[in-house]
């Protein structure tokens, strides 16, 4: 209950603070003077509304209609929350306009409708329309969800869907197409059994079979039992599901079955009820959070199922998310007047296509897959794929066009990919990639300063997330008295290098230290005082393989911490120096900035070095590394000395790194704008690419640089990441946030898989 209350607690701190609620409204033109504002309100913005008076279709050329989408519900089925009302549902509401943000750059406003009757919804949802460019309808209860969108879509004319109905189906009819693939089944013949029969249940049913399935072969059942012919109370959208065969409960229908598609309530499938399923079965368990079977018993049942939930730690995750974002954006982006069946279809076969495809590097990465390989694991792409968006809005885009609901068709298909990658660029999917790595194999990770309560509470969410396993290093008194604090009851071990208790451990370690350092001016003496210390200490813990890396620094300066990490650890064979980079999450997307912390004046050679380490770990993160060599000078344009060594130490990668795309010396600005470096130095091996990776000639450039986009940009910052390290050691920033700290416990982690995998 305690563990429940503290999340309970994060999750509401989550919405209120810093300020209330998840979505905000942000200017997209200049404000900073009276001429901006004179343009953006009166008398200005008086000729863009005479254009529109003149023809209303420039509402799309002046406003942010075509961008702008309406998440609208009433708060009648909510989650598995029920009936909770319109405000109650709110937090739902902005959290689905995030996920429309994030994954497709698609803006929302959520409108909460305080009316039941389908009457006064749908005349207010038709009376703001003029508002948006699309209207996303959400948790409405059956069946008057059916007849809302029915009546909005046949009397609006801009993109309307209920995703709780279509997502779903859309999504599990793609993971269909492919199981039955690979079960070699044909689709006209597999018979199906559902449970569930609401609205979600019902929108899969008429997909699938607009895919071939035949109604005589499904068999569905609602809390009421099997839809007989006989009851009397079905609904008008379930009369089409009835069956002339009674069936005494599941179990009995689900014999010989091909395919079983949940979505109504966890725990209802047996393992044994799998096994009497037909050779081959395919099971979609989609009840959510508990499935309707767990997905453990379901895969011990039998050796030959297929099997899909709508949880993200099993394989086949049939997850909305993969849907509506990138559906609203192919629909939006030709202005599309709806969203017909000719577009879900167009999605369902992108997506079924997409999965048959090679996975790229990233994914793998994300998911600590050698390679993803289509099959009964892999019938359904995962959330995290880039892939996603420049495959299905351009399908479903095209197939607005085909159908003629196209109001602005596409012609140049190469520049609307490349506006579609885009809008990849703001978001923080690269975090979410590198926490779901770590939690796939959690490492034993050293707080060095678990007494700080930031630390602390960083360690907590790593244990609670499984991210990592920590071990909490500090004054164990003031630790234990912050885990009250925190309700952080969980059994962690907790080490204080000070007390007596770990005087033999000490001792043994500073044994080891002495070995190491006795040539160097160290005594055993001063080893025993030193390994007090909690960075020898959790340094040496590291190097003995005691754990499997750690983190210091945010209680203090990094020189200071740094160097026990140097003298205990060292660098990996062959580097001659450590580096240090530092992962911006900007606007434009993850930027690499090296080296922010160690190398105060590189030479050449050793710049040439740094680049190549970070490559390095670009390269871990999933991404292809794009690295400019910064200067104050273009390639050659100044002979002074500091721009001779950027340009020698490009040489010396293009002559031992050919594969490597890196170039310089080059200007910040135009590294960054690749329009720009394309028109006047066409010839640069960084001409019309995506920079993701700067190296700058000294730390001062470096370090002012990451400190100034960190706070101009507000960006997130990871980092600094240690580069060229025998173990993995991270340094934190002197006051890193929690959310800073718990990113760098997953590098620390994912950096300890990589160097276990190389044998390290």
């Amino acid at each position: 209950m305690k563990k429940y209350n503290n999340k309970r607690r994060e999750a509401l701190i989550y919405h209120a603070k810093p300020m209330p609620g998840k979505i905000a409204v942000v200017p997209t033109k200049k404000y900073a003077t009276q001429r901006d504002l004179a343009l953006a309100y009166s008398p200005g913005v008086a000729e863009p509304c005479l254009e529109i008076a003149k023809d209303v279709e420039n509402v799309y050329k002046y406003t942010a209609k075509g961008n702008l989408v309406a998440v609208i519900s009433n708060g009648t089925a909510v989650l598995g929350l029920g009936d909770i009302g319109a405000e109650a549902s709110k937090p739902v509401m902005e959290g689905k306009g995030l996920l429309f943000k994030i994954f497709a750059g698609i803006d929302v406003f959520d409108i909460e409708v305080g009316t039941k009757d389908v009457d006064a919804f749908v005349e207010t949802v038709k009376n703001i329309a003029p508002t948006f460019g699309g209207i996303n309808l959400e948790d409405i209860a059956a069946p008057e969800a059916f007849e809302i969108e029915r009546r909005l879509k046949e009397e609006l004319n801009i993109p309307v869907m209920h995703d709780d109905q279509h997502g779903t189906a859309i999504i599990s009819a793609a993971a269909l197409l492919n199981a039955l693939e690979v079960a070699k089944k044909k689709i006209e013949d597999v018979r199906i059994v559902v449970s569930g029969a609401g609205s979600a249940a019902i929108s899969c049913m008429n997909l699938y079979q607009q895919l071939g399935v035949q109604l005589s072969n499904v068999v569905m059942f609602d809390s009421g039992g099997v839809l007989h012919k006989d009851r009397t109370d079905i609904s008008p959208e379930q009369v089409k599901f009835v069956t002339a065969t009674f069936y005494e409960n599941l179990a009995e229908a689900m014999k010989d079955a091909d395919v079983f598609l949940g979505l109504s309530v966890g725990d209802i499938v047996t393992g044994k009820m799998v096994q009497s399923m037909a050779k081959n079965p395919i099971v979609f368990a989609m009840a959510n959070p508990t499935p309707e079977i767990d997905y453990d018993t379901a895969i011990a049942s039998r050796d030959d199922i297929i099997m899909a939930t709508g949880r993200s730690d099993h394989p086949n995750q049939v997850n909305n998310v993969l849907g509506f974002p990138f559906i609203f954006r192919g629909a939006l982006d030709v202005r599309a007047t709806t969203i017909n069946e000719e577009m879900k279809m167009a999605a369902v076969k992108a997506l079924a296509q997409l999965a048959k495809e090679p996975v790229p590097e990233q994914v793998n990465i994300a998911y600590g897959e050698t390679r993803f390989t289509f099959g009964k694991d892999y019938i359904i792409p995962k959330p995290f794929d880039p892939r996603l968006i420049t495959t299905i809005p351009p399908a479903v885009a095209q197939a607005a066009m085909d159908s003629g609901v196209a109001l602005r068709p596409i012609t140049d298909w190469q520049r609307y990919e490349g506006e579609l990658l885009d809008r990849l660029g703001s978001d923080n999917k690269i975090v979410r990639l590198l926490l779901e790595r770590a939690r796939l194999d959690p490492k034993r990770i050293v707080f060095a300063e678990s007494d700080q309560l930031d630390v602390l509470k960083a360690a907590q969410i790593v244990h609670d997330d499984g991210i990592a396993i920590p071990v909490l290093l500090g004054n164990r008194e003031v630790i234990l008295e912050l885990k009250e604090e925190l309700d952080f009851d969980a059994d962690v071990e907790i080490i204080d290098p000070k007390s007596d208790e770990q005087l033999e451990q000490v001792n043994k370690y500073a044994n080891l230290y002495w070995q190491s350092r006795k040539r160097k001016g160290i005594t055993l003496f001063d080893a025993k005082k030193l390994l007090r210390q909690r960075d020898y200490f959790a340094a040496m813990m590291v190097s003995q393989g005691d754990a499997h890396g750690m983190l210091s620094g945010h209680s203090r300066s990094y020189p200071s911490v740094i160097k026990p990490l140097l003298e205990v650890i060292g660098p990996a064979k062959g580097v001659q120096k450590v580096a240090a980079c530092n992962l911006m999450i900007t606007s434009r997307g993850p930027l690499f900035l090296a080296d922010t912390s160690i190398n105060i004046e590189p030479t050449s050679i050793e710049l040439a070095k740094i680049a190549q380490m970070t490559a390095t770990t670009v390269k871990m993160f999933g991404l292809e590394p794009v690295v400019a060599m910064v200067s104050y000078a273009n390639f050659g344009s100044s002979s002074n000395e500091k721009a001779r060594k950027v340009g020698e130490a490009v040489a010396y990668l293009h002559r031992h790194y050919p594969d490597l795309i890196v170039d310089g010396e080059v200007q910040a600005d135009f590294a960054l704008n690749k329009d720009m470096l394309e028109s006047k130095f066409p010839f640069s091996k960084l001409a019309g690419k995506k920079v993701n990776t700067l190296v700058f000639s000294n730390i001062d450039s470096a370090n002012i640089m990451y400190k100034m986009v960190k706070e101009l940009e507000k960006a997130d910052n990871i980092g600094p990441i240690m580069l060229g390290m025998r173990k993995p050691v991270h340094v934190l920033q002197l006051g890193a946030s929690v959310d800073e700290i718990v990113s760098m416990a997953a590098i620390a982690v994912i950096d300890a898989q990589k160097k276990e995998k190389q044998g390290m």
